[in-house]
């Protein structure tokens, strides 16, 4: 059975900085696209970053969403099944629930998501 476990969310001024964790299980990691998406309330799901397989050959890199660039790094430890969102200088419209993807590089039909951790920027 495949489990997505997200933490590290929490509460934070603007400005501040959070480090977020996905610890996966059940699934070859390495052969995973991981991705951090958010939702806040009243909005759509938000691609926020992925980190693309290390099994990939061809269009291997990261990605970020514009409103992040420069501010949020993802990055993936396969010896721990573990995908990290390190967020820097975050802003009011930073809060949402973030919730972590994982998506099979060559199948990307086959995903499976975690229950979602809270981000919540204020002063």
């Amino acid at each position: 059975q495949v489990q997505l476990v997200e933490s590290g969310g929490g509460w934070v001024q603007p400005g501040g900085s959070l480090r977020l964790s996905c610890v996966a299980s059940g699934l070859s990691f390495s052969s995973y696209d991981m991705s951090w998406y958010r939702q806040a309330p009243g909005k759509e799901r938000e691609l926020v970053a992925t980190h693309t397989s290390t099994r990939r050959t061809t269009n291997s890199a990261d990605s970020y969403a514009d409103s992040v660039k420069g501010r949020f790094t993802i990055s993936r430890d396969n010896t721990k099944n573990t995908v990290y969102l390190q967020m820097n200088n975050l802003k009011l419209g930073d809060t949402a629930v973030y919730l972590c993807n994982a998506k099979l590089w060559w199948n990307p039909g086959i995903d499976y998501w975690g229950q979602g951790t809270q981000v919540t920027v204020s002063s």
